[in-house]
């Protein structure tokens, strides 16, 4: 079981950004994929990015590519989101997920593959 915390977001400026870090504890952080992924209420949870265990591959989804950038620090068991050229359309709470099964280089965008999940952290873009 590892243990996640979000944080970074806050409330932003259309065109403006933010950097969203999400640090673990518990296992080995390094043998997991991660992702991050938003929800706003009334809808499902989102892909947004994911990065393989070892930093080598990254996946976004259409919307966020070419604005946000994932990355990790596995020396610091963290993971971060940087995002960019922010829209009132990228509001809503984020979460940073673990992948379920160790190793993996095929990066997944389903949230029902991602074991572990944070509390999540508020991300608001006012236009």
């Amino acid at each position: 079981q590892v243990q996640l915390v979000e944080s970074g977001g806050g409330l932003v400026q259309a065109g403006g950004s933010l950097r969203l870090s999400c640090t673990a504890s518990g296992r080995t952080f390094s043998n997991y994929a991660m992702g991050w992924f938003r929800q706003v209420p009334g809808k499902e949870r989102e892909f947004v990015a994911a990065v393989t265990y070892n930093g080598e591959n990254t996946d976004y989804a259409n919307s966020v590519k070419g604005r946000f950038t994932i990355s990790r620090d596995n020396a610091k068991n963290a993971v971060y989101l940087e995002m960019n050229s922010l829209k009132s359309e990228d509001t809503a709470v984020y979460y940073c997920a673990s992948d379920r099964i160790p190793g993996r280089t095929v990066l997944v965008t389903v949230p029902g593959l991602y074991g572990s999940w944070g509390q999540g952290t508020q991300v608001t873009v006012s236009s």
